[in-house]
């Protein structure tokens, strides 16, 4: 007695597929992340993809990008007495950080860097 691949694919919980209903889907970013200590999720600035003069740089001759937007901060870091100290940054503040700092990862088809906050550099005003 064998069954059909249908009948087991709709049985097999991990067959079916995720829903699409999008209540079920995190709104956005900020809501689905929640950094540690003194940690942040930066969304990188995009990548030039031309140069002033018109030449199309492909992407390995590409610099890696050192400014981006904070998408979400962590509470900051407890110090040796286990008091809290306080963030200097804070969600949507455009940043400059270190070239090779952070951990770079994909979340819902969008790369993102997570890097602690001694390694930001400077706060972009205006």
């Amino acid at each position: 007695m064998a069954l059909s691949s249908t009948s087991v694919q709709a049985t097999d919980p991990v067959a079916t597929s995720a829903p699409s209903d999008p209540t079920l889907q995190p709104p956005d970013l900020r809501a689905s992340l929640r950094p540690l200590g003194d940690r942040v999720v930066i969304r990188p600035t995009p990548r030039e993809e031309m140069t002033k003069s018109g030449i199309v740089l492909p992407d390995t001759a590409k610099e890696k990008p050192q400014e981006g937007t904070i998408v979400a901060a962590g509470p900051g870091r407890l110090d040796d007495d286990g008091q809290r100290e306080p963030m200097d940054v804070q969600r949507d503040d455009k940043v400059l950080y270190a070239k090779y700092a952070g951990t770079e990862f994909k979340l819902e088809d969008e790369d993102l860097l997570i890097v602690s906050q001694k390694d930001i550099l400077a706060v972009v005003e205006g």
